[in-house]
């Protein structure tokens, strides 16, 4: 009990040295044990068949048949008999009559009497018996045979035997080989199990059970404690590791260890993310209704690369903060922009007025305050967020060279839009493309927005070098983008754009008319 006790109390390693060793034990003493006994099993038929093939030859001899018609056989048979075990080695010979009376026999004294062992069965069927039986030398090995006269008539029967004392000895002469092949067993299983030892030693940073169940315990909770999705991918690009937060930013994508990155149901734009062909630091891709942002970093150990793990960060958000602020922005500008020119309109009326001039103050006053584009925009656009977006735009492409036109068939009725939020996404994505395809060049920048079937039509012409027909779907995806290395997320308005269309079950197109045209249709309500 005392060494059961202390066993458990001892370290992982030598609980596992310990634990091989008995099993190395068990097998070889298992082992010795059955090889023994299947070589005492052939030693016993081995003599028992050497038992029966001398007395057979015995019972064949002519002048053993001869010697049973004589008055006393046994003055023949007991020195023939003699001559057989001495030149057989066999320990006992013994020749008797039907009676079961001795005629030979290796004590002179037994002759004549009955056979110590019932030989009924050779006499009575005429067949030979081999076996193990006890009789007056001993425990022996025997086969029995019976003796036939010219005509086939059973008229005795020989026994030889061996002494079990005589198997024992044989078999114990084939022992030393065996101990010294379990000794040197032991041995091998001794340094194997010493080697093993220090291996799970070194594998386990010869931390005990305990310690790896607490620092288990400690990474699940952190793992699953972080805001941020942690994936852990393999060599072949399979899914090791995901935490709670992974699993709440990809929704409805069921991931787990085990999972090929090639199979999952995501995006082409994720895939090169998570497999490493679009590699990079923040790369910015949309999954449903989020924008996330994806970092690949390798993972090495002990000098070896082993995978790579993946951190998820939601930043949608973020993204939609920074799109009102640039709305605001944009509208601050305008306002900006206007009230300058209200400030150069009114030094104009005061200087015309300091110089007498007032019917051309009023005449000024009244050509300025007729045409007013803000009046015109609002007039067509009854939408207030959507009236202050395309003229925060307008001023925003005057302050860039360009000229953003209002179409003639623009029309938005009050109440069209309800919830203007995919309106403005859409509207204020396109124009600032737009805006970005003249790259600082004078052009104009024609939007038509009107309502369609209880939704918003969309289009949105520039006058720019247009999209390569080989492009025109490709501008859609997240992540591509035709501008110059900025800082912050690119290729991402379009992709926006798109994914606002489809979850209202609308579309957005694009095709070259003297420059870059882009068309959505952003239905009023969602639709499957």
């Amino acid at each position: 009990m005392w060494t059961v006790r202390r066993l458990r109390e001892a370290s992982l390693g030598t609980q596992l040295f310990a634990l091989q060793m008995v099993i190395v034990i068990l097998a070889v003493g298992g082992t010795a044990g059955v090889w023994a006994e299947h070589t005492r099993n052939q030693l016993d038929a081995l003599h028992q068949q050497r038992a029966l093939a001398i007395a057979q030859s015995v019972a064949a001899l002519p002048e053993v048949r001869a010697a049973f018609e004589l008055e006393r056989p046994e003055t023949v048979l007991q020195p023939l008999a003699m001559s057989v075990q001495h030149e057989t080695g066999a320990d006992y010979v013994v020749i008797a009559n039907t009676e079961q009376k001795r005629y030979a026999h290796p004590n002179a004294a037994l002759i004549g009497r009955q056979l110590s062992t019932d030989g009924t069965a050779v006499l009575r069927t005429g067949r030979s018996w081999v076996g193990t039986e006890t009789g007056t030398i001993g425990t022996t090995v025997r086969g029995k045979t019976p003796i036939r006269d010219e005509y086939g008539n059973v008229i005795g029967l020989v026994s030889v035997g061996v002494l079990e004392t005589t198997v024992v000895g044989q078999l114990g002469a084939a022992l030393p080989p065996l101990v010294w092949t379990a000794a040197a067993v032991l041995l091998a299983g001794l340094g194997l199990a010493a080697l093993i030892t220090a291996r799970v030693r070194r594998q386990t940073f010869g931390l005990e059970p305990r310690e790896i169940a607490a620092l288990l315990e400690q990474r699940e909770g952190v793992l699953h404690g972080v805001k941020e999705g942690v994936l852990a991918l393999d060599l072949a690009g399979r899914v090791t590791l995901v935490n709670d937060a992974a699993r709440e930013l990809l929704g409805d994508v069921p991931i787990g260890p085990g999972e090929d990155l090639t199979r999952l149901p995501v995006s082409d734009r994720m895939r090169d993310v998570l497999g490493g062909a679009d590699p990079g630091a923040d790369r910015v891709v949309l999954h449903g209704e989020r924008v996330l942002v994806l970092n690949r970093t390798p993972v090495s150990v002990r000098g070896q690369h082993r995978g790579w793990v993946v951190t998820l960060r939601d930043r949608t958000e973020l993204v939609r903060l920074a799109r009102e602020l640039d709305d605001t922005s944009s509208a601050t500008e305008a306002l900006r922009a206007q009230a300058h020119e209200f400030a150069n309109r009114m030094h104009t009326v005061v200087g015309l007025l300091e110089l007498g001039e007032h019917e051309a103050a009023v005449g000024y006053i009244t050509r300025s305050t007729g045409g007013s584009y803000a009046a015109d925009l609002r007039e067509r656009v009854q939408d207030p967020t959507l009236a202050a977006l395309l003229l925060a735009k307008s001023a925003e492409a005057a302050e860039r060279g360009a000229r953003l036109v209002l179409s003639d068939d623009s029309a938005v009725p009050p109440g069209l839009l309800g919830d203007p939020q995919d309106a403005v996404l859409v509207v204020g994505n396109l124009v600032a493309n737009a805006i970005d395809a003249l790259d600082g060049a004078e052009g104009t920048i024609e939007v038509s927005v009107q309502a369609d079937a209880g939704g918003l039509r969309v289009r949105v012409g520039d006058s720019g070098p247009g999209i390569a027909p080989d492009l025109v779907e490709e501008v859609f995806r997240e992540g591509f983008t035709t501008k110059a290395a900025q800082s912050g997320p690119r290729g991402l308005g379009l992709a926006l754009t798109r994914q606002a269309c489809l979850r209202r079950g609308g579309w957005v197109r694009v095709n070259n008319s003297g420059g870059a045209v882009f068309t959505a249709l952003l239905p009023a309500r969602t639709r499957p």
